[in-house]
């Protein structure tokens, strides 16, 4: 079980982005990290990484997966090369590297792509490079930043087959996503937050309470009680 405690964080000194955020990821679970634009995240996100200059949090993890919100790709290396790259600086096994990489060139249809720069590629070709070099490599724990961020209908449902594999091999994951209707299909809990700080924390069945309301219709009333509640 992966505990993330975080105190406070934030991108300069005294100046806390998020606060007294806590929750638990059980192994083989997928909990959805939800919220409105700068209700804190990607901060979050980075605390756990430890890629944030100031933080008071505890956290360990050994190694994980990560596919950021933005790919980050080199501009004179084509996406073999990339993945080289990823098989010569992880330390995994090579040859199960190269294997693994080159059926997931296959499942999101880039295999006759590996001789051409990403970096001219379209947004979702991009991300896909990024769930390539993110999943390649076998981990116990994945961190995914909006993740379906410019993928076509068709890569959604390979990468949420994928992500279902690795869970079934006890895999766990961080899923920070806007797209609620298929976070209330993946994710086992969700985290959600609002202005930097953790509101509510539960599965969906815990969130609906008596109510069949969607997760988007209880994150709008969250929103909200909050926005409304008394000083």
């Amino acid at each position: 079980m992966i505990s993330i405690q975080i105190q406070s964080a934030g991108y300069q000194q005294d100046k806390n982005i998020i606060q007294n955020i806590e929750f638990t990821i059980p192994k083989g679970h997928i909990v959805g990290l939800i919220g409105g634009n700068g209700a804190g995240k990607s901060t979050t996100i980075q605390t756990i990484m430890e890629t944030i200059p100031h933080s008071r949090h505890k956290c360990e993890l050994t190694s994980y997966g990560y596919v950021p919100e933005r790919p980050i790709l080199y501009d004179y290396m084509t996406l073999w090369e990339h993945i080289h790259l990823l098989i010569q600086s992880n330390g995994q096994d090579k040859a199960q590297l190269e294997k693994r990489a080159m059926e997931l060139c296959k499942v999101f249809r880039l295999e006759s792509k590996l001789q051409e720069y990403p970096i001219n590629f379209s947004k979702g070709m991009q991300q896909k490079v990024m769930l390539i070099l993110a999943f390649a490599p076998k981990y116990d724990f994945y961190i995914l930043d909006e993740p379906f961020m410019g993928l076509d209908p068709q890569a959604i449902r390979r990468l949420l087959t994928l992500i279902g594999d690795y869970k079934q091999q006890h895999a766990s994951f961080l899923i920070s996503t806007h797209a609620l209707d298929t976070a209330e299909k993946l994710c086992d809990s969700f985290v959600c937050l609002h202005e930097g700080k953790m509101i509510r924390l539960g599965t969906l069945e815990e969130l609906q309470g008596q109510s069949s309301r969607t997760l988007l219709e209880i994150f709008d009333d969250l929103i909200e009680g909050v926005e409304n509640a008394p000083l």
